[in-house]
C-alpha cells in the first residue's frame, strides 16, 4: 500500500491548524460534549507557535494535499547530570498524538511515531514516555511502547489550591 500522505516536521506557521486540531482532539475526549472552554482559542495557537519557534517542543505532522490531518508532539526533558555515570541523555515526553477520524487506520499514526522515534534516536534520547488513550494503546504497543515497571505517577488536584 502506497501512502498518499507525507510526514514532515511542524513549523510555527502550522500553529493555527494544530491548535484547531487540539480543540477537536479534546472534544473527542469528551464525546463531543466538552465543558465550556477555559482558554480562548488564540492561547493554544500562540503557545504552540512560540514553542515550535524556539525549539522547546518539536512536532511532526501528517498531511495530504497540503492539509494537515495528524500530529504528534515531543518535549525533550533534560536529566540532572549523573556524577557517577555518563547516561545523561534526555527523555522525550510524547503527547498530543492525533489523527483525524477519516484518516485513521491508513498508516499515518504509525508513520508519525516512526519519524518521531528516528529523530529521538539520532538526537541521543534514551527513553520516550507517553500516556496513550485506551483507543490508541494498541498502536503504541505495535510501535514498541511498553508499560514501565519503574514509573510512578502522582496526580495532583490543583483546583483545590487555586
Amino acid at each position: 500500500m502506497t501512502a498518499d500522505f507525507t510526514v514532515r516536521r511542524a513549523r510555527p506557521t502550522d500553529a493555527r491548524r494544530l491548535a484547531a486540531m487540539r480543540r477537536t482532539f479534546k472534544q473527542e475526549d469528551h464525546e463531543g460534549q466538552p465543558p465550556a472552554p477555559a482558554h480562548p482559542p488564540d492561547d493554544a495557537e500562540r503557545w504552540i507557535g512560540e514553542r515550535l519557534g524556539d525549539g522547546r517542543w518539536l512536532a511532526w505532522v501528517a498531511e495530504s494535499g497540503g492539509e494537515i490531518f495528524g500530529h504528534v508532539f515531543l518535549n525533550p526533558v533534560e536529566r540532572v547530570p549523573d556524577p557517577y555515570g555518563d547516561d545523561n541523555a534526555p527523555i522525550g515526553y510524547v503527547t498530543n498524538f492525533y489523527v483525524t477520524p477519516p484518516q485513521r487506520g491508513k498508516g499515518a499514526g504509525s508513520a508519525l511515531l516512526e519519524v518521531l522515534e528516528e529523530h529521538a534516536r539520532s538526537a541521543g534520547f534514551n527513553t520516550l514516555i507517553a500516556w496513550p488513550s485506551e483507543r490508541s494503546s494498541p498502536l503504541w504497543q505495535r510501535s514498541g511502547f511498553r508499560s514501565p515497571e519503574e514509573l510512578s505517577e502522582l496526580q495532583l488536584d490543583t483546583r483545590a489550591h487555586g
